[in-house]
């Protein structure tokens, strides 16, 4: 009886230090998630234009299959490879986050260039039927994965700089935790938005209440301003974000002035509006970050376009 009495013991101590991991697994993953906060607001905002111009009845299956994308970029690739990099070569963390940065920064910038010098894209899609609503999916979905990739990684390793030293296990806990956590927020808000739209036609057709119908009126009318506003958010993150990389990235490796300079005026400016200094010296950190990836984008697209691009297509057309 004594030794039953004292593996009843075990087991309860036993639980309460599982318990313990749990919350602090779960109170980590809170702290990380929340410095990772902006980089998740660009992704919530660069997703919905990947589902722009297909049938309603596509838009859920098309977010569902970039949100698993998203989950296995997390879990099966950017988790063990920032636990295997944070523990032997942390050295290389930030040049592999810059070239990332340096592709939102492509990508964004060939967006806005785009939108001003209308061209065609001949090496990406000139083998490809424009009007296979097939191929444009999943030609969607892998732009959408491959952008996710990027934002999942720099969400990733801001949060692992943020979880108190500890060990391996935990953190992988802590990390898988604020993977799956963040996956969920963002892709059931991209998916709410961009299904208001047949929200508000069913209240317009079926609600009781005039109120209600001319509210889902509203909300219908309201929609196709709402996802354009929502794509140059997108864009504007994506542009933000990278060029925000590059420049910690250099700062980490030495070469401080960019950032000492953007850093400088921030505070400068905060400091001649005192009622928000907080919000003035983001908003200008993050104008200036825009600027230089925006800058840095628009260097970088003939490279990419007239010999990564075609270099890419001739490879991968050589393996076909």
């Amino acid at each position: 009886m004594s030794g039953l009495i004292a593996l009843l013991d075990d087991v309860a101590g036993i639980a309460k230090i599982a318990a313990a991991s749990v919350d602090d697994v779960a109170g980590q993953a809170a702290k990380a998630g929340a410095k990772a906060a902006g980089a998740v607001i660009d992704d919530a905002a660069v997703t919905p234009k990947y589902v722009q111009g297909f049938e309603p009845k596509r838009e859920l299956p098309i977010i569902g299959r970039i949100a698993w994308g998203s989950i296995k970029n997390k879990l099966i690739i950017l988790l063990p490879i920032g636990l295997l990099l944070s523990s032997f070569a942390p050295w290389l963390i930030p040049p592999l986050l810059m070239l990332g940065g340096a592709y939102l920064c492509f990508e964004g910038a060939e967006k806005v260039w785009h939108v001003l010098f209308p061209h065609e894209e001949t090496w990406d899609h000139a083998e490809h039927d424009i009007g296979d609503p097939a191929h444009l999916e999943e030609e969607k979905i892998a732009g959408a994965i491959k952008t996710d990739f990027i934002l999942s990684a720099e969400i990733m390793t801001i949060s692992l700089a943020a979880i108190p030293e500890s060990n391996i296990w935990m953190e992988a806990a802590t990390l898988a935790v604020v993977a799956i956590g963040i996956t969920v927020v963002v892709y059931g808000s991209v998916a709410l938005i961009v299904k208001m739209d047949d929200v508000g036609l069913y209240m317009a057709q079926h609600a009781k209440l005039s109120a209600t119908r001319a509210f889902g009126r509203g909300v219908v009318n309201a929609m196709p301003g709402l996802l354009k506003l929502l794509m140059v958010i997108g864009t504007a993150a994506m542009i933000w974000v990278g060029g925000s990389i590059i420049i910690h990235g250099l700062h980490e490796l030495g070469v401080h002035q960019p950032y000492e300079v953007i850093h400088d005026i921030a505070v400068a400016a905060a400091q001649a509006v005192p009622s928000m200094p907080g919000f003035i010296e983001w908003a200008v950190t993050a104008t200036l970050d825009g600027v230089v990836g925006l800058a840095l984008g628009v260097l970088i697209i003939p490279l990419a376009t007239r010999v990564i691009g075609p270099v890419w297509q001739s490879v991968f057309k050589g393996k076909a």
